[in-house]
């Protein structure tokens, strides 16, 4: 299992139309310099936040309650989603965040 393999396991499954996001390391954020200089939080101002999704819920249910609507995003994506729109998580040493999907405000469709 490679290093990046097993730093996208989510050691919780979401439900309903929730997703479970990695917050970017420091260097695939880009706030940390070629150097290795990071950069400051009160630089970065009042950004929406970036992460990996790395686990999906089923979705939500129609309003019918008879089906349950697709989810858009899928494991492995990069996520743009709203600064105040998700559930801060820490298991062990690592950080999470639970965003609902209507909180995901875009997918890169390209790595930087």
């Amino acid at each position: 299992m490679s290093e990046n393999t097993k730093k996208n396991v989510s050691p919780i499954i979401p439900l309903g139309d929730r997703v479970i996001v990695r917050p970017l390391t420091d260097e695939e954020a880009g706030s940390a310099s070629a150097s290795g200089i990071i950069i400051p939080d009160s630089a970065k101002q009042e950004k929406a936040e970036q992460g990996i999704v790395i686990a999906v819920g089923p979705g939500k249910w129609d309003k019918d309650g008879e089906k349950r609507v697709p989810m858009e995003v899928k494991e492995g994506d990069r996520v743009v989603f709203s600064k105040y729109g998700y559930d801060e998580l820490k298991i062990g040493n690592k950080d999470y965040s639970i965003v609902s999907e209507s909180s995901i405000l875009g997918v890169y469709t390209t790595n930087k």
